[in-house]
């Protein structure tokens, strides 16, 4: 990551707390950490769309924090989309599957297994726990934790099995990430590209996985996926807190990303940035 280049491409009017996308077929989908819809975006025509991430099609909008599902992550396998909540309090567990084509909730359950497993594994509290990131390749999903709790614990878990409910196996890395403007950075989302992990990790004055610190900015890294050890890290803002990451384009070793902010303000918009790298 030889230069980097960060620009505002747009805002989107009527999503607040953007918090993870996914770019395909010039469509930009984007999920929201305070609500239960799922956001469409056509680059070419302009147009923003949403379809409800309930299967009774009764979603909300702006929720309040203790009783929002705190959608963090999404990943897809090329068939179906994946949405996970962050799993940082009993009500924000769920998994919501989603048809690519259609956009149809294929399927709804609660991650309480899984979650648990992990925490007991690498020995995080509740306060500790707060999945931001979530990346699936083949056989392997990787779950970023991200380290905004008191023990401040960054790390990688790596499930695999036949089904990520119920029968599966967990390995945890921890991953020391650096501090932007003294304050530690922690996970907010990552992306494999080919055999490399690149990842956002936000710093917020703070230490809770619940209340909002102030922002003190956001870097991007790179990760080799066979140690899972930091390659390089770079700060891409200072006042940003970026929460999403997708692949926009690639050609050579020259990579564009879409990124979504989360300025936790009450402003019900989100902007979306494309960074581009020259590694």
């Amino acid at each position: 990551m030889k230069q980097i280049a960060l620009e505002l491409l747009f805002h989107l009017l009527g999503i607040g707390a953007a918090s993870g996308l996914v770019y395909e077929d010039n469509q930009v989908h984007i999920i929201s950490d305070n609500s239960t819809y799922f956001y469409h975006y056509n680059l070419e025509q302009q147009h923003l769309y949403k379809t409800s991430l309930s299967s009774d099609n009764l979603s909300e909008e702006n929720i309040y924090k203790a009783a929002k599902p705190d959608y963090e992550s999404i990943t897809t396998d090329g068939v179906n989309y994946y949405i996970f909540g962050s799993g940082s309090k009993p009500n924000r567990i769920k998994l919501v599957e989603v048809n690519r084509l259609t956009n149809e909730v294929l399927s709804e359950n609660e991650l309480d297994i899984l979650y648990d497993s992990m925490k007991s594994f690498a020995n995080l509290s509740d306060e500790d726990f707060n999945i931001e990131g979530v990346i699936y390749d083949n056989d392997l999903w990787y779950f970023f934790n991200r380290g905004n709790g008191p023990k401040g614990a960054n790390g990688i878990f790596v499930v695999k099995g036949n089904n990520i409910l119920n029968d599966f196996q967990i390995t945890y890395t921890p991953i020391k990430l650096p501090k932007l403007n003294k304050v530690q950075t922690s996970f907010t989302d990552a992306i494999k590209v080919e055999d490399k992990i690149y990842f956002l990790a936000a710093a917020e004055d703070g230490k809770s996985t619940y209340a909002d610190g102030e922002i003190k900015g956001t870097i991007l890294g790179r990760i080799n996926t066979s140690k899972l050890k930091i390659e390089k890290t770079l700060t891409i803002s200072n006042t940003h807190k970026f929460e999403g990451i997708t692949l926009y384009s690639q050609e050579g070793n020259n990579l564009e990303f879409l990124l979504c902010e989360d300025p936790d303000n009450d402003e019900n918009k989100s902007g979306i940035y494309k960074l581009s790298i020259k590694n």
